[in-house]
């Protein structure tokens, strides 16, 4: 199986926790309090991590809030990285795929370079642009199927010739695809009704599964739908409504108090169902 799956199963034994951080770190919402260090996105950072590392399974790097602010951005990325405990899995949500070539190029980007254990990927232009990343058996490859945005019914839920919607049709392509377990697949929380029927579908896949919290997405739901039959091999993304709390702080461990304690109600939310 997959090291980055094994890792990631592992902590989701040990904890009873599905928490996937999301770290979509934007300079305009950041608390004033971080911008008294010399580099206020990679400070704000580390005190998520630091608040949450106790209970998270995993943290996901929305790449496109460090690609906007440039080489500054980009490193902060980098150190970004180096903080998040070994036992955790990290995840580059990039949602890259292109022609094999450009592909290879993207995969040794996030699996080499920054040494991501994950990264998730776009289905449309089929499996010779996803083909580069399948080949890190090691690795965990989440391609986008049923995701969170009104916008999934555009594509994703239209109807192919044969009456079964599209995000079926990449379900089925993607448990074709994985090496070695290291298939997954994104699905959103704020598809509840679907969510089980998906896992049905495709017991031995990963769950990546965003849209709780701010999106409106079911916890419990989610929880109970979207693991495997040993209660695991998914993991529930959290991002705005726990990186961002209510309130203003006049420090730092102030700060850090308020995201553990809310990562702390997630936890126990997950634990009561697992």
């Amino acid at each position: 199986m997959s090291a980055a799956r094994q890792k990631a199963n592992k902590r989701i034994s040990s904890l009873k926790s599905l928490l996937c951080v999301g770290l979509d770190s934007d300079p305009d919402k950041i608390p004033e309090v971080f911008f008294r260090a010399p580099d206020p996105v990679f400070a704000f950072n580390r005190s998520v991590i630091r608040a949450t590392g106790g209970v998270a399974v995993a943290y996901k790097i929305n790449t496109a809030f460090y690609e906007a602010r440039g080489i500054p951005g980009l490193l902060d990325m980098e150190k970004t990285l180096g903080e998040i405990p070994a036992e955790c899995l990290t995840i580059a949500d990039a949602k890259r795929a292109d022609i094999g070539n450009t592909s290879r190029k993207y995969a040794q980007a996030f699996f080499e370079h920054w040494s991501f254990d994950a990264v998730t990927v776009a289905p449309y232009m089929g499996f010779d642009s996803l083909e580069p990343f399948f080949s890190y058996s090691g690795k965990l490859v989440f391609v986008l199927c049923l995701t969170s945005n009104e916008g999934s019914r555009d594509f994703e839920e239209q109807r192919l010739e044969n009456g079964r919607p599209l995000y079926e049709s990449v379900l089925e392509k993607v448990t074709l695809w994985g090496k070695d377990g290291n298939a997954g697949v994104v699905v959103g929380a704020t598809k509840s009704a679907l969510l089980g029927d998906i896992r049905r579908q495709a017991p031995g896949l990963f769950f990546l599964i965003p849209g709780v919290g701010a999106q409106g997405g079911s916890l419990e739901d989610a929880v109970r739908a979207g693991v495997d039959v040993n209660s695991e091999s998914a993991i529930i993304n959290v991002s705005r409504s726990l990186i961002y709390p209510a309130g203003s702080f006049s420090s730092i461990e102030e700060f850090e108090a308020a995201v553990a304690g809310e990562a702390g109600k997630i936890h126990a939310a997950m634990k009561l169902v697992l």
